[in-house]
């Protein structure tokens, strides 16, 4: 079962309406109903709660942008790990090449 994506107005929007349910000393579980997300998704109150949603929606690329960089920097790691590994393997080889020519 995939994830479903919500909008930033539905993440600038949901956690507004939830601080006001909790203020009429509704419980969690029933304010998540309520508003149709898991009690997992109610760390958006703390997270998005006093947000605009225009800044709410520079968050969310900043954390694309984010989540893109880290892959491409993974990827440079990785990349960087095996041209070392494949230079040593050289390196050793031509030392054994050069001991056997002696």
């Amino acid at each position: 079962m995939g994830r479903e994506r919500r909008s930033a107005e539905e993440i600038v929007i949901k956690p507004r309406q939830a601080e006001a349910e909790l203020s009429k000393s509704s419980s969690v579980v029933a304010v998540c109903k309520l508003l149709g997300v898991t009690e997992q998704a109610c760390w958006w109150r703390k997270k998005y709660g006093g947000l605009k949603t225009d800044q709410a929606k520079k968050l969310k690329e900043l954390e694309n942008e984010s989540v893109r960089l880290r892959r491409l920097l993974a990827d440079a790691e990785f990349d960087r790990a095996m041209l070392r590994e494949s230079i040593a393997g050289t390196f050793v080889l031509a030392q054994r090449c050069a001991l056997r020519d002696v």
